[in-house]
């Protein structure tokens, strides 16, 4: 479980292609400071589990699963990472409920400067969309976001300059995609009131 608060920008470092699946070297000298093989590492908004560490990197394995249904498929050496730690218990919930798993991929469709902050536009894929709601939070590439407005098919986040300097969303262009995940709530609300949960 994680918060959506990321803890530092970091950068996959190596990558290497297994078949049904990829290996993932990243480096994050903060969130490895204190890393131990099976703890859990969001990259981008993935829970990812850490098979070893060493010199301010961490490696992880990445079933062909996860590589159908998020982003992490279009990352390379080089590209940047959002990187949080698993919360813990005693920890402060600073966003929301995060699980680290991603219900969709969305583009990047415009970026709007203002005076201190911007607005992005993001599109939903088919489905997602009664999951998010105005003022409600979302999960974009493993950041914890208030939704600014939202239709059918695009939803906005405005993004204070912390967020820009902090996060892969500072850099991310119209035709980029980013990872989604929906408020695991209104997930449990749609499920105990009709008794599915559609996907």
């Amino acid at each position: 479980m994680f918060t959506g608060i990321v803890e530092e920008l970091g950068e996959i470092v190596g990558l290497d292609d297994l078949g049904d699946a990829a290996r993932l070297t990243v480096r994050g000298p903060e969130v490895t400071s204190d890393a131990a093989n099976g703890d859990s590492i969001a990259v981008n908004g993935v829970c990812l589990t850490v098979t070893s560490s060493a010199a301010g990197t961490f490696t992880a394995d990445v079933m062909r699963e996860t590589l159908t249904r998020s982003s992490l498929s279009a990352l390379a050496p080089g590209s940047p990472v959002n990187l949080e730690r698993s919360v813990r218990l005693a920890d402060r919930l600073g966003g929301h409920l995060v699980q680290g798993h991603v219900d969709g991929v969305g583009e990047v469709v415009s970026r709007s400067p203002g005076g201190h902050w911007d607005v992005v536009r993001i599109t939903l894929p088919p489905g997602l969309d009664r999951y998010v709601v105005e003022k409600g939070s979302i999960a974009v590439d493993g950041i914890s976001l208030t939704v600014t407005a939202v239709t059918g098919d695009w939803f906005e986040v405005s993004l204070i300059p912390e967020t820009l300097k902090r996060t892969t969303l500072g850099r991310k262009q119209p035709g980029e995609t980013v990872n989604l995940e929906v408020d695991v709530i209104a997930k449990y609300v749609e499920k105990l009131t009709t008794g599915t949960v559609t996907r």
